[in-house]
């Protein structure tokens, strides 16, 4: 699962807090770990109880990407920082187990963001989402078209067994969703050039065969393996926002997508089987820039931290799912769990839409107000918040009124 952006690079550093060598941090799929790329290499850490776990150090430059594969030793590195130690348009996969890279793929463009699962590779470019298959030689499997994405938005369930992938569409504003597993089977038969594989759900990890083989390479040009024909029936066209799409995620289950736009002023939920509007969430009534969206493992709250230096944490189960009581007109912060409603919500009809949302029924401001990324801890009720100043932060929150505590402040960098 993919909840967060690069965080700020340090240009931007002695402006706002961001630690200098700081140039990426993002979660695992399960929040249990988080990476973060340096001028200098990468580091692992465990998220709660928070311990640092592994650390590489280059010579010869920065990580501005790093993509973990669950708690494998498996990584995905795109170079960057004042001395990339790769360049901006190559995927390297690295095997901790050997400190080595065991495959690369190139583009014409730069890399923008990047996923991995158990046996594919996920790659954003401005105008395109392509997956691979994750091995020695990676094949291309699809490109999919979108409209201009800068911010590299891309989400995919964290579930092992789930494989639905969720990126911008052709047209402003719309989200394109992907079950992988239907759409994407076997390798297309006229790649020779491939190895023989398991079926393609199990694939055996790289690996297995990485230290009899010199490293594999992929370059998406015109001489690359023509792509797995994806059925139109296959893809659901989702029209979410009016502006265009800043952040998503999916959640474990692949059930449901959760989407923001540029504006960063409401965050929608939609069934990714059918494309039905399941919440619409309000952040604030300012403009801000999402930088993160996470769901908890179980599917049942979602977390948002912006540039505001703010984390919102919405509950999205239904009222008779935890027994709660139907709250009173007014809708305040004392309802039961449930979000915050306006005072005139029971005008819906007759006000704009301002006073039918749902608001936040816990937020908290981190420390410094710097911006951040947010993932669920180990508790049910907490968050982890890793900060662009090189902190990583943990906060519990009451399920009924709202109040949140920090347990711990870390630096990682």
């Amino acid at each position: 699962m993919n909840i967060g952006r690069p965080v700020p690079r340090a240009s931007s550093g002695a402006h706002d807090g961001t630690a200098p060598e700081l140039l990426y941090a993002t979660f695992n799929q399960d929040y249990g770990c988080f990476a973060i790329g340096t001028q200098t290499g990468f580091r692992i850490f465990n998220s709660d109880p928070y311990k640092e776990k592994m650390r590489r150090e280059f010579k010869d430059g920065g990580i501005g990407i790093v993509a973990m594969r669950y708690r494998s030793n498996y990584l995905a590195f795109v170079g960057g920082g004042r001395n990339p130690r790769f360049p901006p348009n190559k995927v390297m996969l690295w095997d901790d187990a050997s400190a080595k890279i065991v495959a690369e793929l190139e583009f014409r463009s730069d890399v923008l963001n990047v996923q991995l699962q158990r046996d594919r590779i996920v790659v954003v470019l401005r105008n395109k989402c392509i997956i691979c298959s994750l091995e020695v030689k990676p094949r291309h499997l699809h490109a999919f078209e979108t409209a201009d994405n800068d911010r590299g938005a891309m989400a995919i369930s964290g579930a092992s067994e789930s494989s639905i992938l969720a990126f911008p569409g052709r047209q402003k504003g719309h989200i394109q969703i992907v079950d992988l597993n239907s759409c994407i089977g076997a390798p297309p038969a006229q790649d020779a050039a491939a190895p023989a594989a398991a079926p393609a759900a199990t694939p055996p990890p790289p690996a297995q065969r990485a230290r009899s083989r010199s490293r594999g390479s992929f370059s998406a040009d015109a001489s690359a393996p023509q792509a797995v024909n994806v059925h139109p029936a296959n893809i659901n066209i989702i029209a979410a926002h009016a502006t265009s799409v800043s952040a998503l995620a999916v959640s474990a289950d692949g059930a449901m997508v959760a989407s923001a736009s540029e504006k960063g002023t409401l965050i929608r939920i939609f069934s990714t089987m059918n494309g039905r509007l399941l919440h619409e969430l309000r952040r604030g009534v300012d403009r801000a820039d999402i930088h993160s969206i996470a769901f908890s493992p179980d599917g049942t709250r979602l977390c948002v931290s912006s540039d505001k230096g703010t984390v919102h944490i919405f509950n999205l189960e239904a009222r008779e799912a935890v027994g709660q009581q139907p709250p009173a007109a007014s809708g305040g912060p004392g309802a039961a769990a449930g979000n915050r409603h306006s005072n005139l919500k029971f005008m819906k009809d007759l006000l704009p839409k301002y006073f039918s949302s749902e608001w936040s029924f816990a937020h908290f401001r981190v420390a410094n107000e710097v911006r951040c990324i947010c993932g669920f801890g180990s508790e049910r009720n907490s968050v982890i918040v890793l900060c662009a100043d090189g902190t990583a932060q943990k906060y519990s929150f009451d399920s009924y009124q709202g109040h949140c505590v920090r347990e711990w402040y870390r630096k990682f960098i």
